[in-house]
């Protein structure tokens, strides 16, 4: 449907036809209704001229004017009548309101300047020749009528449609983009939310791999120690006040550790960027420093460790980044954390390397001690998925897997870069 100049408004459609709105078909017949009166009683002197029966000239009138009706639907048409019926002197109404509609429409211009040069034409000639033999005078006179009557009914119409078509097409063209930043926006805020819930899901996932590397490992070394105390009890006193101590330590150790991950977690819960309180968390992590004391918990556990460091960190005081240093801590601790619960009494090697590029660490224990028995600690078969995790995010590799003499090996390799300088 060609559609014209005029506002549009509403939601939808809801005209017959081909109209837009019912009020466009109420406009629209109305001008056709008396397009159809006007042209009705100019019918009637053209009967008369023309020499046939005044019913036929009204009749005529009344179909030519009535075509206004369908100025939106084919306003090409309407004006090629219009233009068609200038000599009968009738349907003025008709070619105004045709040519406007024509302008502005979705019509190329070529057709509307062709057209409206037409009605122009049309309309002079048919003025100059009935005005001729009315007007007394010199004929300068008749031409300025017929050229004022020609431009008046021609161009007043054409640059209104035109004007009134461009604003359309500009209102219509700033409404598509603000519909369509409309919904930029409304996009790049949902990738924010997305972003932003997707860092909040992932220090949560962080701090709770954290919370089980910490946790699980003092509370395997007490229970460890609960088992000791409980065997020498009774036969060396000494020996159970030294493994109570132990026991008490380890669970100071671990509320503490365990209030300060549960203060993280609620502190980064409303914030919309929680990323550098997990930042926080890794900075004030452990270090490669504190495998010593890390192994010597095992050792007062009961465990058989040996712990063998091969080479230097690259520059006399530098130490790896902090995400490098707790990634191989934590690797160490939840390894040494399975041997306690899955081999029990097996001597356990710590190995520690210092390469070009890259540290490497290796936890290998042999196969479970004769007579001992598990300390019945339970697994929730995530140790090596999260070391695995936590090697893998750095891009390093890890490998775990059973020794041929009957035990377990897990192994690690983390790419360091450049030196820290701050150190560890």
């Amino acid at each position: 449907m060609t559609l014209t100049g005029e506002e549009r408004g509403g939601a939808g459609r809801d005209g017959p036809w081909w109209w837009e709105r019912r009020r466009e078909a109420a406009l629209d017949v109305g001008l056709g209704v008396v397009s159809a009166v006007e042209c009705g009683f100019e019918g009637v002197p053209f009967a008369r001229e023309a020499g046939v029966p005044a019913v036929l000239g009204v009749l005529l009138g009344v179909f030519v004017g009535g075509a206004l009706v369908a100025r939106r639907r084919w306003p090409v048409a309407v004006v090629v009548l219009g233009i068609a019926i200038t000599p009968a002197a009738m349907g003025f109404l008709l070619g105004v309101v045709g040519l406007y509609t024509l302008a502005a429409s979705e019509a190329p211009r070529r057709v509307t300047g062709v057209l409206g040069s037409m009605s122009l034409v049309g309309t002079f000639v048919v003025t100059y020749v009935r005005t001729r033999g009315d007007v007394e005078g010199e004929g300068f006179l008749v031409v300025v009528l017929s050229v004022f009557m020609a431009v008046a009914l021609t161009v007043p119409p054409v640059l209104f449609g035109l004007y009134l078509g461009a604003r359309r097409r500009l209102m219509e063209s700033l409404q598509e983009r603000a519909d369509s930043l409309e919904r930029e926006l409304s996009l790049l805020a949902d990738r924010a939310e997305e972003r932003a819930e997707w860092a909040r899901t992932e220090e949560r996932t962080r701090i709770a791999r954290e919370m089980h590397d910490v946790v699980a490992h003092r509370v395997s070394l007490m229970v460890v120690h609960a088992a000791a105390l409980e065997a020498v009890a009774v036969k060396d006193p000494a020996k159970a006040v030294r493994n109570a101590a132990l026991v008490g330590d380890m669970g100071r150790q671990a509320l503490t550790e365990l209030r300060e991950m549960l203060g993280v977690l609620r502190a980064s819960s409303p914030a919309p960027a929680p990323v550098p309180a997990l930042a926080a968390v890794v900075e004030d992590g452990p270090s490669l420093g504190e495998l010593e004391a890390l192994v010597g918990q095992s050792r007062a556990a009961g465990m058989v460790v040996a712990f063998e460091v091969h080479g230097e960190p690259a520059g006399a005081a530098s130490g790896y980044a902090a995400e490098v240093e707790q990634t191989a801590y934590r690797v160490v601790q939840e390894a040494l954390t399975n041997c306690h619960k899955h081999a029990p009494g097996a001597r356990v090697v710590v190995r520690l390397a210092h390469r070009d590029g890259e540290v490497a660490m290796q936890v290998e224990n042999g196969p479970c001690g004769t007579g001992a028995t598990e300390p019945g600690l339970p697994s929730g078969g995530n140790g090596l998925v999260g070391m695995r995790e936590r090697v893998s995010g750095l891009g390093g590799v890890f490998v775990s897997g059973p020794t041929e003499a009957g035990g377990f090996r897990v192994s690690a390799v983390l790419p360091t870069g450049a030196p820290n300088p701050g150190g560890a």
